[in-house]
């Protein structure tokens, strides 16, 4: 196998200078998300979410966005889960959006607060009846013995809601992360990469600030 030290490219795509800068982060993202799907990237609202529990452990995750405007970005989880139990001790939050094939990532530094029960279920019921079933069936998170065992949960959900709408569950909702920064970083040639940060200082002005790679 080639040394893992020796794995390496240049950034050459693109830049990020101040005038590519808008007012307030949410059209910069709006512009970067947009470019991701033109490109066909897979997955482009996928996010890596960083929690801390009790103790002190940060634990990440991969869900997808699912939506934003200028108050936050939003997913939704079984709030059974290991995220939404850190969430409850700790709602302090990061997201993580990695663009590889782009050179870009953006990050984000904020709080995360339950969404209403009226939009998660508008939500859930926009899913795929599977999607549905599959929510009833599993309880995120938790052991399990087999797949065996799971594929016969979610059997048995389908038979009970075979007929008519799927209703909510009770242990399902969703967050807005509301951000007090917001990072991005845009690949550059010898490692001088582009970055720069939006920092929150009122409810409707933001701070930029360019910083070393």
């Amino acid at each position: 196998m080639q040394a893992i030290s020796d794995i390496r490219r240049e950034y050459t795509q693109a830049g990020l200078d101040v005038n590519d800068l808008t007012p307030e982060p949410y059209a910069l993202f709006e512009r970067w998300l947009q470019n991701a799907i033109d490109a066909k990237l897979v997955d482009p609202t996928a996010m890596t979410i960083a929690t801390v529990d009790s103790a002190g452990q940060p634990s990440q995750r991969i869900v997808l966005l699912k939506d934003f405007d200028n108050t936050g970005f939003i997913f939704y989880t079984n709030t059974g889960s290991k995220k939404a139990q850190d969430l409850d001790q700790n709602n302090k939050i990061s997201l993580h959006f990695p663009w590889h094939a782009l050179e870009r990532q953006v990050k984000v530094c904020g709080i995360a607060q339950p969404l209403s029960k009226v939009a998660v279920a508008k939500y859930f019921m926009s899913r795929p009846k599977p999607s549905q079933i599959a929510a009833w069936a599993s309880a995120q998170s938790h052991p399990i013995n087999s797949k065996q065992m799971l594929m016969q949960k979610f059997s048995e959900a389908k038979v009970k809601f075979a007929k008519g709408e799927v209703p909510l569950p009770s242990f399902w909702g969703g967050y807005r992360v509301v951000p007090h920064e917001i990072e991005f970083w845009q690949g550059g040639d010898h490692r001088l990469h582009d970055r720069f940060l939006y920092t929150k200082t009122s409810s409707n002005h933001w701070q930029t600030q360019r910083l070393m790679p």
